[in-house]
């Protein structure tokens, strides 16, 4: 490994930006349990919708509007997509959680898994089953890449990766900021410890779940914009999302900075693994190494890296 250090610099930064955009996913999850406790089964299938919504407004805007494409009308895309999550947030709070007030959590975690479902196929209906190119430089999105030396040889860096980091880093960063610092915040930490003490102190339940869903709509739009560039967008793309579930293990289910260092330890560790000792197993640990990393992490410390130990008195 030491050998070769320009390969181990290589995949150390592939790593971080794969565990950077891994963090972005399990914010998302992260925000919806701090809120109701119940972890949130659609949170893949939004960033598959949030991504095709946005696509689908700009291809109205060109295609049949005739809108001059390019980033004028990539912005009024995204601000219509921003739209249909508020109206997904809204719908969610009126329709599936509202009913469900101090339900057991298995109820409001079907419900969530009923909503994947509806998401699908209203998704398939509306956009179509066949994947799209995400519009990376009508975003402003760069492209390309830089060739960087370093010891013992050079690196290819992706512009876009550069990008995805920073926007990541920064998105992350300021709602870590926004719910630590804030009322809303505070509000969103009464309403998942009790629904019942935080109604007794005048928290409205209604909006704060708005507030955390229309939030973790714009997550999952952010986590679409990135990961679709990077490949193309499409209902798979929700397999991926499931990588949120290590890094949710190791870095603890409400914590933001454990979405944070899990995400990396996930990235860096799966891409490591691959590359050094792939070819010795056939290939293909990128696929399984992280459910094995969080499951050996569960027999020491089940909580995770931030999560709260809860003691139950008997």
């Amino acid at each position: 490994m030491w050998s070769l250090p320009d390969l181990l610099i290589q995949t150390l930064w592939e790593g971080f930006v794969a565990g950077v955009l891994y963090a972005l996913i399990a914010l998302g999850f992260v925000l919806i349990f701090k809120a109701s406790g119940v972890f949130n089964f659609a949170q893949g299938i939004m960033v598959v919708f949030a991504a095709l919504s946005l696509i689908g407004f700009y291809e109205i805007l060109v295609g049949r509007l005739g809108i001059p494409a390019g980033y004028a009308a990539a912005m009024v895309a995204l601000i219509g997509a921003l739209g249909i999550m508020l109206l997904l947030a809204i719908a969610v709070e009126r329709i599936v959680l509202r009913p469900l007030v101090n339900q057991p959590d298995i109820i409001m975690l079907m419900a969530t898994v009923g909503l994947s479902f509806f998401l699908t196929g209203f998704g398939e209906l509306a956009f179509g089953g066949n994947p799209k190119v995400m519009i990376t430089s009508a975003l402003g999105l760069p492209t390309g890449s830089s060739s960087i030396d370093v010891p013992g040889g050079r690196i290819n860096v992706q512009h876009l990766d550069v990008a995805a980091a920073i926007i990541a880093t920064i998105l992350i960063v300021s709602l870590g900021i926004f719910f630590q610092k804030t009322r809303i915040g505070r509000a969103l930490r009464a309403v998942a410890d009790s629904h019942k003490a935080a109604l007794s102190v005048g928290i409205s339940l209604n909006q704060i779940w708005i507030i955390v869903w229309f939030t973790a709509g714009i997550v999952a739009l952010v986590t679409g914009i990135m990961w679709g560039a990077r490949s193309e967008v499409s209902f798979a793309l929700e397999v991926i999302a499931l990588k949120a579930l290590p890094v949710l293990v190791l870095g603890g289910f409400t914590s933001i900075p454990g979405a944070i260092v899990g995400g990396l330890i996930i990235g860096i560790g799966e891409k490591l693994g691959e590359f050094y000792w792939g070819p010795l197993m056939g290939g293909g640990i990128e696929t399984w190494l992280a459910y094995i990393i969080a499951l050996v992490f569960l027999l020491f410390r089940p909580q995770g890296l931030f999560g709260e130990k809860i003691i139950e008195r008997i």
